[in-house]
């Protein structure tokens, strides 16, 4: 569905998975986790804790890998009826730290769609998770140049981008939002009244997955973030 971005001045970014790989080190260190904790239970039950503990913890820790490490080592010690030795708790401290630590590497595509579009629109970033881990990553990613604002968010829901439109006096029919998550980027911002553009990353976290609404309305899918410079 092609949208009508005529009247489009500000334009929001996502930016794990959107901007640069977040997901993929997620499962990779869902792999190692599961390896330390192979001697207590099956990998399928471990991951199904692992996630268990994470939906659980997000309304005391919010999101971003320090929760994610604390609900590591919560499921590591329920898993093995806190049996786990000071050695493994460390190496799953490890993971986390490695996760924070890792380089940046940006998207294929998001510099040539940023320096095209920075002139044009107002550009930000509305992205959800840990502040600090998000603001090294946008300073070691070399994109802060492009944008003029930047918030993460507790949660992207309605009511977190109303408010944050209402705040930073940005009109709904003047605002797009562009994304991989339907669940978090697109659809509450088409209910709101605004537009977006899902950009689908190859790994999606399984709290992010939602059924695609049959009709859309508001919002168009792209293969590749390059694409919506056909449109803007």
């Amino acid at each position: 569905m092609e949208i009508n971005f005529e009247n489009i001045k500000v334009i929001g970014f996502d930016a794990d998975d959107t901007l640069w790989v977040n997901e993929t080190y997620f499962r990779e260190a869902e792999e190692q986790f599961a390896s330390l904790l192979e001697q207590y239970e099956t990998k399928n039950k471990i991951d199904q804790e692992l996630f268990r503990m994470e939906i659980k913890n997000l309304e005391l820790y919010g999101y971003g890998i320090k929760g994610f490490m604390l609900s590591m080592i919560e499921a590591a010690l329920e898993l093995s009826n806190n049996e786990i030795s000071q050695e493994t708790l460390a190496e799953i401290l490890d993971i986390g730290k490695r996760m924070i630590s890792h380089p940046v590497e940006v998207l294929d595509g998001v510099v040539e769609v940023l320096k095209s579009l920075e002139g044009k629109y107002r550009l930000i970033v509305l992205t959800k998770g840990d502040l600090l881990d998000q603001e090294r990553k946008l300073v070691r990613s070399n994109l802060s140049r492009y944008f003029h604002h930047v918030e993460v968010l507790s949660d992207k829901k309605e009511k977190n981008y109303q408010d944050l439109l209402d705040h930073l006096e940005i009109r709904v029919d003047e605002f797009l939002m562009i994304g991989n998550s339907l669940k978090s980027d697109v659809l509450p911002i088409v209910n709101i009244g605004a537009k977006a553009v899902h950009v689908p990353f190859h790994t999606t976290w399984q709290h992010e997955e939602v059924e695609e609404p049959r009709e859309k309305t508001g919002y168009m899918t792209v293969q590749k973030l390059t694409d919506v410079l056909q449109y803007l």
